[in-house]
C-alpha cells in the first residue's frame, strides 16, 4: 500500500522590517527672520551637517525651552557632546561645529589664521553689529536692548537722532573689514568664505531694510559668498529677505 504524501506546510512570508527614520545627528532652534540665526542654518549647510531645524518662533520664552535655555536666546543647537546639552550664541556654535567636525576650510587650524577669523567675529558682535542692531530693529519692528535710547520713552526726535547715529557709524567699521580683515583677499578666510565671512554677509543683509547705501565693494562680496555657498546660503537668506519685504509693504500700506 502506497504511503500518503507528506503533508508540505506553507512557510509563512518573513515579515518586512520596517526602516525607522534616522533621527539628526544635531537640531537647531532658530528665527527665519534673524541674520544671527541666519549664519548657523547657512554655515550647517555649508558644512554638509546632518541637521533639523525647528522655528521657535513666539516660544522662546515657554517653560520648555527656557528649560533648556534660561537665556532664552535663538540660535541654539542640542548635540550630546555638549556638557548641558545645548549651546547658543552663533559665533560659538560655529566654533564648536567646526572643531567637532574639523571643517578646516570653514575655520582654518592654524594658530594664526583663526586668530583672524576670531578677532574679524568678536568686532563685528562687539562694534558693527550694535550698530546695525540700533540702525534697522526699529525698521524691522525688533525689540531693543535694555538701556538703549530706542528702548527708553524718550521723544521720538531722540530715538530718531540715535538711529540715525548709528547708520552714520557703519561706514568706519564696515572700512575695518574691508581693508584690514580682507586686505585684498576675496573671503577674510582667503580663497574660500570662513564662518567670520559668513556672519558678516549675513549681518549686512538687515541693511536693505533701511535702504543703506553699501559701498560697492560690499555688493560685490556679498554676491560672491553667495555665489560660492550657492543654495546653502540662498535658502536662508530668503527667510530673512522675505521678513524684509514684508515689513517694508507694512510700512508702505
Amino acid at each position: 500500500m502506497a504511503k500518503p504524501a507528506a503533508k508540505v506546510s506553507a512557510k509563512k512570508p518573513a515579515k518586512a522590517k520596517i526602516k525607522t527614520a534616522k533621527k539628526p545627528a544635531l537640531t537647531l532652534s532658530m528665527l527665519k527672520p534673524s541674520v544671527n540665526n541666519m549664519s548657523v542654518r547657512v554655515f550647517a549647510r555649508a558644512a554638509g551637517l546632518d541637521h533639523s531645524e525647528t522655528d521657535v518662533w513666539g516660544h522662546t520664552r515657554s517653560p520648555e525651552y527656557m528649560a533648556r535655555n534660561p537665556a532664552h536666546l535663538t540660535p541654539m543647537i542640542e548635540d550630546k557632546g555638549l556638557p548641558r546639552g545645548v549651546l547658543w550664541e552663533s559665533c560659538a556654535i560655529m566654533q564648536y561645529l567646526a572643531n567637532k567636525h574639523g571643517l578646516e576650510k570653514l575655520y582654518p587650524k592654524a594658530p594664526a589664521k583663526r586668530a583672524m577669523i576670531d578677532s574679524a567675529m568678536f568686532y563685528l558682535i562687539g562694534t558693527l553689529y550694535p550698530y546695525v542692531a540700533r540702525a534697522t530693529y526699529p525698521a524691522l519692528n525688533f525689540p531693543q536692548y535694555a538701556g538703549e535710547v530706542g528702548h527708553s520713552d524718550a521723544h521720538p526726535d531722540k530715538k530718531s537722532e540715535a538711529q540715525k547715529a548709528a547708520i552714520e557709524a557703519i561706514a568706519e567699521p564696515l572700512e575695518v573689514f574691508h581693508s584690514f580683515f580682507r586686505n585684498g583677499k576675496p573671503f577674510i578666510g582667503g580663497k574660500n568664505p570662513s564662518i567670520a565671512d559668513i556672519r558678516l554677509a549675513a549681518t549686512l543683509e538687515f541693511l536693505a531694510v533701511i535702504d543703506y547705501a553699501l559701498p560697492e565693494w560690499a555688493k560685490d562680496y556679498m554676491a560672491a559668498i553667495e555665489k560660492k555657498l550657492g543654495k546653502a546660503y540662498a535658502e536662508p537668506a530668503g527667510d530673512v529677505r522675505g521678513y524684509i519685504a514684508y515689513v517694508r509693504s507694512q510700512a508702505n500700506a
